[in-house]
């Protein structure tokens, strides 16, 4: 039985805030089926209101965590908030298995928060596929802040830089390294850094660290705005507020200085540039008992180079290849 195309009234209800019509076109992103992207293309265009954060660091850093008390503040500032968490993907479902539902037990009741959990299945990066989409769609239906909390694999964590306009990166003391940001290579790409479970010996040690990190690349980077530093201890709710608030202070800094379209552009082309290597990806995938398996059979037998039957493959879908 075919899966009835999303209506041009579907669309209505998920920009009204309607939750059941948001969870089921958030299923479609992630399943990536085809007869949605007509209803996605629509949504895209009613975006461009909410402000996209990024938060990552290293596994263990308590981030799940911090992204619930973050959720409640935000709360209370009347304001509506958005959470995807990219979860691992189970190696046998393919299906999400962290269960952060259960983790921001306390804030996802409230109808202002929606919380959705996107397995990776595979993807690089830190994020899933269907992330992007369902950005677009949490911010269509009128989601002030849209938080994308990743996967937390080190170095491939850049990815959500692309995706959202502040991005926090957490660090937290006593995990076998003073400051894991550096050691993962997170350090140059946050906004705001967030030291959590500040209530350890070794807490005020991080943040001083990272601030000295900090101050000699400030330089040496030609940056205009220095990066604030801030410790928090999630269950005793401490630095949550001051976190907000340097989270609102560099979306009114970007607006200030400019920076903000130039941000929003860099988002755009990231994402044109990763349709089109899924658009590739798909076509490929269709060609596999075709065009592909003849390929595949010279490779094994050394007569023909990957980079060649690469563009041999492009130019059997209809794509020049420029030298």
């Amino acid at each position: 039985m075919s899966t009835p195309l999303p209506s041009l009234d579907f669309v209505e209800r998920v920009c009204a805030g309607e939750r059941r019509a948001i969870a089921r076109m958030l299923s479609r992103a992630e399943a990536g089926s085809a007869e949605a992207r007509e209803a996605l293309d629509v949504i895209y265009r009613r975006t461009g209101r909410a402000h996209v954060v990024g938060i990552t660091g290293v596994p263990g850093s308590g981030k799940s965590t911090l992204v619930a008390k973050l959720a409640a503040a935000v709360l209370k500032t009347r304001r509506k908030i958005g959470i995807i968490a990219v979860d691992p993907s189970s190696p046998f479902s393919g299906g999400s298995i962290l269960g952060d539902r259960i983790r921001m037990g306390e804030v996802s009741a409230d109808p202002s928060v929606f919380i959705r959990s996107m397995a990776t299945r595979g993807a690089l990066g830190g994020l899933a596929r269907g992330t992007l989409d369902a950005v677009d769609i949490l911010d269509a239906a009128g989601y002030d802040l849209v938080v994308i909390e990743t996967v937390g694999v080190g170095q491939d964590e850049v990815d959500v830089v692309r995706a959202a306009h502040t991005t926090v990166v957490v660090s937290a003391p006593g995990l076998g390294d003073d400051i894991q940001a550096i050691k993962a290579g997170l350090l140059e790409i946050a906004d705001v850094h967030a030291v959590s479970k500040g209530d350890r010996p070794e807490a005020d040690k991080t943040v001083s660290d990272l601030k000295s990190m900090l101050g000699l690349g400030l330089p040496a980077a030609g940056l205009r705005r220095s990066v604030p530093v801030v410790k928090t201890c999630a269950p005793k709710e401490e630095g949550i507020a001051e976190l907000l608030a340097a989270i609102d202070a560099h979306r009114q800094y970007l607006i200030s200085s400019g920076e903000y379209e130039q941000r929003c552009q860099a988002i755009r082309e990231r994402r044109m540039l990763k349709a089109a290597e899924h658009v590739l990806h798909d076509e490929f995938e269709r060609h596999r008992e075709g065009r592909m398996a003849g390929l595949l059979a010279q490779l094994a037998t050394a007569r023909i180079s990957p980079q060649a039957a690469a563009r041999q493959l492009l130019a059997h879908i209809g794509m020049e290849v420029t030298e």
